[in-house]
């Protein structure tokens, strides 16, 4: 795969070439082509192109027409009038003589314009040389003035959402990835300075491309998970925020509000962190746990030691037929074990035949009750 910087000349070399005045239609079919190799092809276009148009209005005022009015394309770098005056009558003999008692200039003439004629071009082969060159000097002009704003605007933006009961994985034009699990929902910024998601429900596991020059970032509320290039997952249940790291190494920290009063924290691969508005709670461990915390992938639910309260709500994230618990000593029991998320059926009568609780069958829930 072509590097950015590579893909980025390509694209400027499309555009100078398409602005050069000789365009035909073959050119636009091997640009459509280079076009739909890639999505970093067209983000790349579309980028330079729209620097391109920015700069329209700095080449307008340098080729003295007036600001709001671009030229069209291919005339960018030519004068407004290429043709020579020719003057005939009284003001010809100024411009000759220089004669000081030349008839005054009429003060609905005053500059004795209806003397003007142009002389008939001098027919002769167009150069495309200034064309390009021109086109060059524009290109130039556009990357650099739009550098700075291009290094922290927003040159992409997604939205991704799954249905309860549903896990998807998307590819992001930086080659990070995002599993997103039921229920979830995540917003994407992409730029050249930063690359932000918002986490707006659910949980998401992320694969990060390595881009040391552009951090990546997932805001859940009031806190922020910063990486480079690493793998984790980030769950949001309300006001609370779960991680868990299983490569590399992230930041959590507060986010932009500053509204939580907590210090970055370090995580590690095999860590899980828990922060809520009591602060935060890390627990180390090995990365085989941490791929263990995050099963969901893989349409699994991993209990080790788990309150029969807490293995429902897991199970209630994938599921619209909800598990209740009928009472607290039902609540209580402790469980384990590694079961489909999409099959809460089988996990009740697991559940009848090991454990002391009866199941009552509703319509759209299945209360449980100790014996």
């Amino acid at each position: 795969m072509d590097s950015s910087a590579r893909i980025e000349q390509t694209a400027a070399a499309w555009l100078a070439r398409r602005d050069g005045g000789d365009w035909r239609e073959p050119d636009q079919s091997h640009l459509d082509q280079w076009l739909a190799e890639s999505i970093a092809h067209r983000v790349a276009f579309l980028r330079l192109e729209a620097a391109w148009a920015h700069s329209g209005r700095l080449k307008a005022l340098g080729a003295g027409i007036q600001a709001g009015a671009i030229p069209a394309r291919g005339q960018w770098s030519q004068a407004p009038f290429d043709g020579h005056v020719v003057l005939h009558g009284p003001l010809a003999a100024m411009a000759s003589a220089g004669d000081p008692g030349s008839p005054a200039r009429s003060s609905v003439d005053p500059l004795g314009l209806r003397h003007l004629v142009f002389a008939p071009r001098v027919a002769r082969r167009p150069s495309r040389l200034p064309r390009y060159i021109g086109g060059a000097v524009s290109l130039a002009l556009a990357v650099t003035l739009g550098w700075g704003w291009m290094q922290y605007t927003t040159v992409e933006q997604a939205a991704y959402s799954t249905p309860m009961g549903s896990v998807r994985t998307v590819l992001l034009s930086d080659g990070s990835q995002a599993t997103l699990s039921s229920d979830s929902r995540i917003r994407v910024a992409l730029s050249h300075g930063e690359r932000h998601i918002d986490l707006l429900q659910g949980e998401a596991y992320f694969e990060v491309s390595k881009d040391p020059e552009r951090p990546f970032l997932v805001a859940a509320g009031e806190r922020q998970v910063v990486a480079v290039g690493t793998r984790f997952a980030v769950r949001r249940d309300r006001a609370d925020l779960r991680v868990v790291v299983t490569e590399g190494t992230v930041r959590l920290q507060p986010g932009s509000t500053g509204n939580v009063p907590s210090r970055p924290t370090l995580l590690r691969a095999g860590s899980m962190a828990l922060a809520s508005a009591h602060g935060v709670l890390v627990r180390s461990g090995s990365i085989e746990e941490a791929e263990r915390e995050v099963d969901w992938r893989d349409g699994y639910l991993t209990f080790r030691d788990s309150t029969l309260a807490d293995a429902a709500i897991e199970f209630n994230r994938y599921n619209a037929r909800k598990i209740v618990m009928g009472d607290a000593e039902v609540a209580a029991l402790r469980v384990g074990g590694n079961f489909r998320w999409s099959n809460t059926e089988a996990f009740v009568r697991l559940l009848e035949q090991g454990f002391p609780v009866r199941a009552e069958q509703q319509p759209d829930r299945i209360v449980l009750h100790s014996h």
